[in-house]
């Protein structure tokens, strides 16, 4: 049975806060305003859903969710190139264990093509 991504993604919350880490979950959402326009809070299309840092050493860190079988969308894609292009650490986590491995060995780009 696959795990639905917000199963997976509070278990990599905890594993990476018993790993000494700080973890924000980014929210995102939509408002129709009185004109009948939709406003988008948040952060820009394909920011991964958790980000945080290392307490060892301050160093940020991005991670995206995903099931065992999900693919990131283009806009991920292109959200990964420029984090990327900056040496960043990030990736796909499709399980706790991905997400303490990208986070401790500074991982760039993990699970991505």
């Amino acid at each position: 049975m696959v795990q639905p991504e917000h199963i997976i993604q509070n278990k990599i919350r905890l594993a990476l806060s018993a790993n000494q880490c700080t973890v924000f979950r980014i929210n995102v959402g939509k408002v129709r305003l009185p004109d009948g326009t939709l406003f988008q809070t948040g952060v820009p299309r394909g920011y991964p859903d958790l980000s945080g840092f290392r307490w060892s050493d301050g160093r940020a860190f991005f991670i995206e969710v995903k099931t065992q079988t999900g693919r990131p969308r283009q806009d991920q894609i292109q959200f990964h190139r420029m984090l990327t292009s900056h040496g960043i650490v990030h990736g796909i986590a499709r399980s706790p264990e991905d997400a303490v491995k990208i986070v401790k060995e500074g991982l760039v780009g993990y699970g991505f093509n």
